[in-house]
Formats: structure tokens, C-alpha cells, sequence
């Protein structure tokens, strides 16, 4: 949806945190699971 967003910090504990509370589902106001394969690996690197 426009105008919709959610932030983190690039930090392996804040994702881990956002991950375990659905946070971003919440924020993104969307249903099922998020796929944070690729925000993981930018975060955590290759």
C-alpha cells in the first residue's frame, strides 16, 4: 500500500527482534508469513 513502511536497524538483534514479534506483517499490514531472506543476508552479509 502507498505511504506504508517499516524500519529496523541494521543490527542482527533488532531484526531478530522484529522477526519474533511479526512486527513487520503488523506494520506492513499484510497476512502470512514474510519471506526477511534477503533483509537478513544484507544485515548479516553473505
Amino acid at each position: 500500500m502507498t505511504g506504508r513502511g517499516a524500519h529496523v536497524h541494521p543490527t542482527a538483534a533488532c531484526l531478530e527482534s522484529a522477526l519474533r514479534r511479526r512486527a513487520f506483517g503488523r506494520a506492513l499490514r499484510i497476512t502470512g508469513v514474510l519471506d526477511a531472506g534477503e533483509l537478513a543476508e544484507a544485515i548479516h552479509g553473505p
